[in-house]
């Protein structure tokens, strides 16, 4: 192992048309910056010509291995199979659309280098990104926060880690993998870098609605509990009104002025379903999430290595 080396671990996913401009843009700074370094491309499962561009990059250029998933197992796991392979002293974890500015690799090394365990880019500014998105951003992290106790507003995947919590994050041994939060639950002395969200150079979001909605349950879920104790809380406020309508239906009744409720029988009866349901869908959301890691299976598998020959 090299610890003066610096991997750039970047998952990939139909990028065929600039992935090359994009490495080539990176080692420019890199280069120009005097930081030895290499690259760990993983091409999640990607359905156009992305792994051949992939290949020839490793075969015109050094420093470059490459590794295809056997399908698209998401950016989470990609981004596990890049950081399982790094074999260096530290390790950069960006996006290959350069929305995540190369030219502050520098920086962000030069702030390592002063003893800083993580230098984590925060976004400043979410650049050109939807006003819907930017909304359901803001609701996740605020809605993370609360539950979790994890401050991640404006936090991204742009990451520059020491081997030291590369090693402890390799320690987390769940399968469904939120790598933002895993990242900030491993602790260690950081470093917040802001940085505007630039254009993408070409094509568009891989995250769809769809998407990111699995990926706010599947991180609300791995990081807190606390959905079961509503289920208990809302059972509790549930008992108090019901003990206070006895009392009421009770003294209506003695008093001979009852009515026959028949209105009030339905809409509880809509109230109470509603809140069960909601209750075995919040039980059932973890049962599955128990279920899917005591199956233990892997989080990715490797289908092919392209490795640069020098």
């Amino acid at each position: 192992m090299n610890p003066d080396l610096l991997s750039i671990v970047i998952p990939v996913y139909n990028e065929q048309t600039h992935i090359a401009s994009s490495i080539a843009t990176i080692r420019r700074i890199l280069d120009g910056a005097a930081i030895a370094h290499q690259f760990i491309l993983i091409d999640d499962g990607s359905r156009d010509q992305t792994w051949a561009a992939l290949h020839a990059l490793t075969q015109a250029n050094p420093g470059i291995k490459a590794y295809k998933l056997s399908r698209n197992f998401g950016k989470e796991s990609a981004i596990c199979a890049g950081l399982e392979q790094v074999d260096s002293g530290a390790a950069l974890v960006m996006d290959s659309d350069l929305q995540h500015p190369p030219e502050l690799i520098p920086a962000m090394w030069a702030k390592m280098q002063e003893g800083f365990d993580v230098v984590e880019g925060i976004k400043s500014d979410r650049g050109h990104e939807a006003k819907l998105y930017k909304l359901g951003a803001k609701a996740f992290y605020s809605s993370f926060m609360r539950l979790t106790g994890f401050d991640l507003r404006d936090a991204s995947d742009f990451k520059l880690m020491n081997r030291k919590v590369i090693d402890a994050w390799r320690c987390l041994p769940e399968r469904d993998t939120f790598f933002r939060g895993m990242s900030a639950w491993v602790g260690f002395k950081r470093y917040a870098m802001p940085f505007q969200v630039a254009r993408r150079v070409e094509g568009v979001s891989k995250w769809s609605p769809i998407k990111l909605s699995r990926l706010f349950i599947s991180a609300i879920s791995s990081f807190s509990s606390l959905p079961l104790q509503i289920v208990t809380i809302l059972g509790g406020i549930f008992f108090i009104a019901s003990l206070l309508l006895a009392v009421w239906t009770l003294y209506m009744k003695f008093a001979g002025t009852a009515l026959s409720g028949f209105t009030t029988v339905i809409l509880l009866q809509l109230i109470i379903g509603s809140a069960i349901m909601f209750g075995l869908g919040t039980i059932g959301l973890y049962l599955a999430r128990i279920y899917d890691e005591i199956k233990a299976r892997p989080r990715y598998f490797i289908e092919q290595t392209a490795i640069s020959s020098t």
